[in-house]
């Protein structure tokens, strides 16, 4: 890939994989390459899907503690979406190398939720919080695929996103948002706000300081 051409990919963890999209720099202008979904889970296997669902069910009735069947779960679930994720970035990569282009940065969203050290114990305290559990673990699982393939990783806040993109790219709100729907054009249905981000995500990121 020439060098005057960085490629990002952004990234938007949703239950049982991402939304992806493929930014390329050209002339400095973003460029749509690819707009697509992975999976972090596989068909008919409840664990890798929604292993703080699975972990919340076998612990149901547990007055205190977490049940060491919760815990044996929670870990095959998520060694199962770490392997996932990094079988389907290798895949995106592999897609976008055999068309002559390299991701050099992969920018994941993310928001204020990281502070949960222990995503178990926060899943089992309240069923309203198993939804978060499965996102977060979800986005854990990309961070590991980052690592695998060798992907430079970085994660940008999503409420902050457009402040970002604004200082960043020196565009007010609205024409990002212009821009975002002119791009959606050549990425085909969906483009749905999700898929907007993940391309802001990924526009801001190739945008950045090297």
């Amino acid at each position: 890939m020439a060098a005057n051409r960085p490629l990002g990919i952004g990234l938007r963890a949703q239950k049982g994989g991402a939304l992806v999209v493929a930014v390329e720099m050209e002339a400095g202008e973003p460029r749509i390459l690819l707009s697509t979904a992975i999976e972090t889970h596989e068909a008919g296997d409840r664990l890798s899907l929604e292993p703080y669902r699975v972990a919340a069910e076998v612990a149901a009735g547990v007055r205190c503690g977490v049940p060491a069947e919760a815990a044996a779960a929670v870990a095959e679930g998520r060694k199962r979406q770490e392997r996932m994720a990094a079988e389907a970035l290798r895949d995106v990569i592999h897609r976008l190398g055999a068309a002559g282009n390299e991701p050099i940065i992969a920018a994941l969203l993310v928001n204020r939720a990281g502070w949960i050290a222990d995503l178990l114990s926060y899943s089992l305290a309240w069923a309203a919080h198993v939804p978060v559990a499965e996102l977060l673990a979800v986005r854990d699982a990309l961070r590991s695929a980052f690592s695998q393939c060798g992907v430079e990783g970085v994660e940008l806040d999503e409420k902050s996103l457009f402040d970002l993109a604004a200082e960043r790219l020196d565009l007010s709100p609205e024409e990002i948002e212009s821009r975002l729907k002119a791009l959606g054009a050549s990425a085909g249905k969906p483009w749905r706000k999700e898929q907007r981000l993940a391309c802001l995500a990924a526009w801001v990121a190739v945008s950045g300081p090297r």
